[in-house]
């Protein structure tokens, strides 16, 4: 349900759904492009080793491509790294007074003594 607050990754941090969510949206993405790129270099392996002119004149491209993906996998974390940054940030400031929400927002809480 959205703004429900699951627990955190051992360290008492509380986490919004929203936010496991993107890290595991970002994590499939990731997965695909890896993937994509396993089949890439197999078909660059084999261009290389049949030392057809087409083939390897075609490996330019594919390497291109690889390289394009590799991009995306490092902008892909970095995004991550950042999300994950400003959310502890948020969650650190928020500890005595309440929780992150997925929209960067501080839910306020009442702390009761004792």
């Amino acid at each position: 349900m959205e703004g429900d607050i699951f627990p955190g990754i051992g360290n008492g941090t509380q986490v919004d759904g929203k936010v496991l969510q993107t890290f595991q949206k970002s994590f499939v993405q990731v997965q695909t492009i890896l993937d994509q790129n396993r089949l890439l270099i197999n078909e660059i392996n084999q261009n290389h080793e049949s030392k057809i002119p087409n083939n390897l004149t075609r490996n330019a491209g594919l390497i291109r491509e690889l390289n394009d993906n590799i991009r995306r996998v490092a902008d892909i974390y970095a995004d991550l790294s950042s999300s994950f940054s400003k959310s502890a940030e948020a969650s650190s400031e928020g500890e005595s007074s309440g929780t992150m929400k997925s929209d960067g927002k501080v839910s306020q809480k009442r702390i009761r003594p004792g």
